[in-house]
């Protein structure tokens, strides 16, 4: 199992790799589209939508992806910043209030409302961001993108979560939330700790900046942070996955389940780093 979700994970780095740094804008929206409607077929079922609601569902969700990226079409991002900061303000909301009063409290949400609302809110946010953050990293006069802000998001995400995963299979005893997620413990929280931060210094040393050294502490607690997020989308995904009674969000992906099981973390994550750099971007 553990050499399956291996490969599995490598040829999907690969792929997502080309796809990242050689499509042109057009082709990555076209994925990104993809990406979202894969997850909200695999929200449907963890929401347990059947037949026309899940349909319905899905068709809604495609028009609202397609109104925002027709709207985009003859628009900068500066132009369409505000819609897309209301956009990301509701992932905020989602995340940094909601869900863990919702973990804490341990709900249960079977009603189909407000499963739709949350699923929309969960994914459309996410898709926006890659490609807000994909383009933020345009580079003018240059045929392809050079994403490198949305890389590093990505990377420090992908590293909290691998160093958590093999941490916690090594030195695993504390359970971190066993009602919710039984194989998540505190020593793989404090691996993921421990590895962004090794990676945030490795970065500041490979660009060479005595400068950003000066701001290393406060880096270092920014990106413990930006664990604290993946954290809970991590658990919110699996707590959502129990209450539906089901191992994996999908059979996507070998030895790793749905796409929903792969991108959990970057959903608490992605919009709130779109969020932060539209705030501050000039006008």
């Amino acid at each position: 199992m553990l050499k399956k979700r291996i490969i599995t994970a490598i040829i999907l780095l690969i792929l997502f790799l080309s796809a990242l740094f050689m499509l042109p804008q057009p082709g990555w929206i076209a994925l990104v589209i993809l990406v979202v409607m894969q997850g909200t077929s695999e929200w449907t079922r963890l929401a347990n939508f059947s037949g026309r609601l899940a349909h319905a569902y899905w068709w809604i969700t495609l028009t609202q992806v397609g109104a925002i990226v027709w709207f985009d079409a003859d628009h900068t991002l500066a132009q369409h910043a505000t819609l897309h900061i209301l956009v990301y303000a509701v992932s905020a909301l989602l995340w940094l209030a909601i869900v863990p009063f919702w973990l804490w409290m341990g709900w249960q949400v079977r009603q189909w409302l407000p499963m739709a609302l949350i699923g929309w809110a969960v994914l459309i946010p996410t898709g926006l961001a890659m490609i807000d953050l994909r383009e933020i990293g345009f580079v003018p006069g240059e045929q392809f993108h050079h994403p490198l802000l949305l890389l590093a998001i990505m990377v420090l995400v992908w590293v909290a979560d691998s160093a958590a995963y093999f941490t916690g299979r090594k030195f695993g005893k504390r359970k971190l939330a066993p009602s919710i997620s039984p194989g998540k413990t505190w020593e793989g929280v404090l691996g993921a700790l421990l590895a962004v931060s090794a990676g945030v210094l490795l970065a500041c040393v490979l660009i060479g900046d005595r400068h950003l050294f000066l701001f290393l502490p406060m880096i270092v607690i920014a990106s413990w942070c930006w664990v604290g997020l993946a954290v809970i989308g991590d658990l919110f995904e699996s707590a959502i996955k129990r209450q539906a009674g089901v191992k994996d969000s999908g059979a996507l992906l070998p030895g790793h389940g749905g796409l929903l099981d792969r991108i959990d973390a970057l959903t608490s994550t992605l919009p709130l780093a779109a969020l932060a750099w539209l705030i501050q971007m000039p006008s």
